[in-house]
């Protein structure tokens, strides 16, 4: 190790300790004017990011209540034609039941028309019955003998009663 004189050492620590505080201050020179700038820059054209930042919280919020107000709106439609539905359908149910019970009444009047007629089939097979038993005696009886018009007429009363009683 080379021995540095004494001068020497105190003229480098005084270099070295005022170059510290120049930078210091040139940075903080700096540091100011770059602030300046920006104060100067936004007055000048008006424009400050905090203003932004309120004007688009602003706008968020109208478009939310906006949005908002359109569902209430879209809900309450729904909701009336839902009512509508359920009215139509409630018309529809009426409607059925009528016709289910205009059906059974007609049912009921096609089984009684029904059964009035096999009562009326029956009355006839009895009647055909009645009159081929007759037709089969009667020509048995008397074929080559002409009867009197007073003979026919007993013939018919006694046949009559037959078939009534």
């Amino acid at each position: 190790m080379t021995p540095i004189p004494r001068a020497a050492k105190s003229v480098s620590l005084v270099r070295s300790t005022t170059q510290p505080i120049a930078l210091a201050a040139a940075l903080l020179l700096i540091v100011l004017a770059g602030a300046a700038s920006i104060a100067l820059w936004r007055t000048y054209t008006g424009h400050a990011p905090e203003l932004d930042r309120v004007v688009a919280a602003r706008a968020l919020q109208a478009r939310t209540a906006q949005a908002s107000e359109q569902l209430v709106e879209k809900t309450k439609g729904l909701e009336a034609t839902q009512q509508e539905s359920i009215d139509q359908l409630q018309v529809v149910q009426d409607q059925l039941s009528t016709v289910r019970r205009l059906l059974a009444s007609q049912q009921a009047d096609t089984k009684r028309l029904s059964e009035q007629v096999s009562t009326l089939t029956e009355a006839i097979d009895g009647l055909r019955q009645s009159f081929a038993s007759t037709a089969t005696t009667e020509p048995t009886a008397a074929p080559s003998r002409k009867r009197s018009g007073r003979a026919r007429a007993n013939v018919i009363k006694v046949k009559r009663a037959k078939s009534h009683g």
